[in-house]
């Protein structure tokens, strides 16, 4: 198959350390770095005025700022923010989702050097999510808090952590306390912008972003100037189309997530990109709003989760005229989250290669949130997905391998973390004694002989467990190939086991795909109880023992929760990661009727 070379190639160098730990790094050299993102600002108002940065729906079109518009404006907004006093010990607090005006205060901050924190939006409307509204403001103490509504986050403004705290919105509705949002606009003159703007560092913390809390109580990651400004450096330079033409993206990915908020938004701004922002999502009821968002605007380049990449394939095999738009100015597939089941990826590149002749580059990467977040690449092109590829300029892995050469990651460079917020002895437990940020993931190499051919995630360190044999279950990479054997019936699922003999599976079902096969909605103590589904599940445990071999792979046992895992006892978080320990404790019932070989109500071998 053709494929676009706008890639750079790996090139790796490594080391062994005389404990059996591998040092690997990229053997390029990191390119020039920005001193901030005023700094990426400035110069696109200079050499594209009039191209759009930022867009949103506004009724049947579009509500677009260019460039030249967008500094205006994030001058003026930030006269206003240091009238009031505001610095960098007066943070903002950013409630509401995705937005043109989320978009200019946030800029509009950092160009002054306050900090914003964005939080998940479900945090405020869901009213059991309060909760975790509570902790993020008490941790970050506000002076401000941005909502697009007033009258439709209204319950969560009423909260008495945000009592003394300025609250502003786009549209303050009947709220008479509210600031509005155009009230930012009018600036004030006397004020030293310039002056603020001048003692904007590398070192600055530009926002605060929270943790997922999947394992423990949010944190609170400071991220810097440098941090952000480096790994759009980083990210050119293992992808050097970004720098041939400007690039351009219709994304819905939240801005409190580090991927959608500083990976996308940043790579937009960075490279002289237009930002055009989705107002769907890849749930039921919103994608067609993608749909309709895409009929009008498409990208260069596309991000996604799995399910969104998977959906949209469906909707691309039925619109022909769509298909063609979709791709004929794409330069790149980026999925994340989770590997991309291959015959979707298959599904893409038989698109590509019917509208273009040529395959865009389809790839993925590696990071967390305190790496700001992309560490690992895969920047140039393979066959299959769950590869995260190579260390990105300027970056050290450090791999502490097992004797199965399953390696715990660790990692260095200008792109890491200073710490925790206010969490000096987080901060410490989360470094070695070498200055590597402990990531507690782990990696395996595509191949030992050919470090090139890079590495794919092999899980959380932490989710690992040993059966009673003293077997170890290698959780992670067990629950791909679990999805992947019980599709579609499953959305997701537990593997279970620790101090037990056997392997099993918690599963929280795909009802679209249960209601399309006819089973029933049976339910038993929190269970499905539907004879034929529990029927086809032993079918497929069977079938699928069948075909391998070792206890460390083979799940025995199957229940199917009735309950959807629920984001306000904290057993999902706002990314849409299941939290397994928080669904273990709160279903620990259903997880012993899992282990009752006389419960009718398991599929079991």
């Amino acid at each position: 198959m053709i494929r676009t070379k706008q890639f750079l190639p790996h090139s790796v160098a490594s080391e062994s350390g005389a404990d059996g730990t591998i040092l690997l790094r990229s053997n390029y050299e990191l390119g020039p770095v920005a001193k901030n993102t005023g700094e990426w600002l400035h110069s696109w108002a200079d050499q594209a005025p009039s191209r759009v940065f930022l867009a949103e729906r506004y009724g049947a079109g579009w509500r677009k700022e260019s460039y030249a518009a967008t500094l205006q404006k994030v001058r003026v907004i930030a006269a206003s923010l240091l009238a009031r006093g505001m610095g960098p010990d007066t943070p903002i607090i950013i409630m509401s989702g995705n937005g043109v005006d989320h978009g200019l205060l946030s800029l509009a901050a950092q160009y002054v050097g306050i900090r914003t924190a964005p939080v998940a939006e479900q945090y405020s409307l869901i009213h059991g999510a309060h909760g975790r509204l509570q902790h993020a403001i008490e941790l970050i103490h506000p002076k401000m808090a941005y909502v697009v509504d007033a009258d439709q986050y209204g319950e969560a403004l009423k909260l008495d952590a945000l009592n003394g705290v300025e609250i502003v919105a786009s549209r303050p509705g009947s709220n008479t306390k509210v600031t509005a949002f155009d009230d930012l606009l009018k600036g004030d003159t006397g004020v030293d912008v310039d002056g603020a703007y001048s003692t904007v560092t590398p070192d600055t913390v530009a926002k605060i972003l929270m943790t997922s809390g999947s394992t423990s109580a949010p944190k609170g990651v400071m991220t810097t100037q440098r941090m952000m400004c480096v790994n759009q450096t980083q990210l050119a330079d293992s992808l050097p189309f970004l720098r041939e033409r400007p690039p351009r993206v219709m994304d819905w990915l939240p801005w409190n997530h580090v991927f959608g908020g500083s990976h996308n938004f940043n790579m937009m701004l960075a490279n002289g990109g237009s930002f055009f922002i989705d107002d769907g999502k890849p749930v039921k009821g919103l994608f067609d709003r993608t749909l309709e968002n895409l009929s009008m605007e498409t990208g260069t380049l596309v991000f996604n989760v799995p399910l969104g990449f998977s959906m949209l394939l469906d909707a691309l095999q039925k619109d022909n005229g769509l298909k063609h738009r979709f791709f004929e100015e794409l330069d790149l597939i980026f999925y994340a989250g989770a590997s991309l089941p291959q015959d979707v990826w298959q599904g893409f590149e038989q698109m590509a290669m019917e509208v273009k002749g040529e395959i865009p580059l389809m790839t993925s990467s590696w990071g967390l949130t305190e790496t700001a977040p992309a560490t690992m690449m895969q920047q140039e092109p393979t066959e299959r997905s769950g590869v995260v590829g190579v260390p990105m300029t300027g970056i050290t892995l450090k791999l502490i391998p097992d004797s199965d050469m399953r390696c715990e990651v660790r990692v260095k460079g200008p792109n890491v973390m200073p710490g925790y917020f206010e969490a000096v002895e987080k901060t410490a437990d989360a470094f070695d004694d070498e200055g590597f940020f402990i990531t507690g993931d782990a990696m395996v190499f595509v191949d030992k002989d050919d470090l090139n051919k890079g590495m794919r995630f092999d899980g959380r360190m932490s989710e690992d467990f040993k059966l009673l044999s003293g077997t170890w279950v290698r959780a992670a990479g067990l629950r791909i190939d679990m999805l992947a054997a019980l599709a579609p019936l499953a959305a997701d699922l537990i593997v279970t086991g620790q101090d037990r003999n056997e392997i099993g599976v918690m599963i929280f079902p795909n009802r679209d795909a249960l209601q399309a096969a006819g089973y029933s909605d049976e339910q038993d103590n929190g269970a499905l109880a539907c004879p034929q589904l529990l029927a086809e599940l032993h079918h497929r445990l069977n079938e699928r023992a069948g075909r391998i071999s070792g206890s460390s792979t083979r799940v025995t046992r199957a229940i199917v929760l009735a309950e959807a895992p629920s984001l306000t006892e904290a057993e999902v978080t706002a990314k849409g990661n299941l939290n397994f320990r928080k669904v273990l404790t709160r279903r620990e019932a259903l997880l012993k009727r899992l282990y009752d070989d006389a419960d009718s109500g398991v599929a079991k071998l």
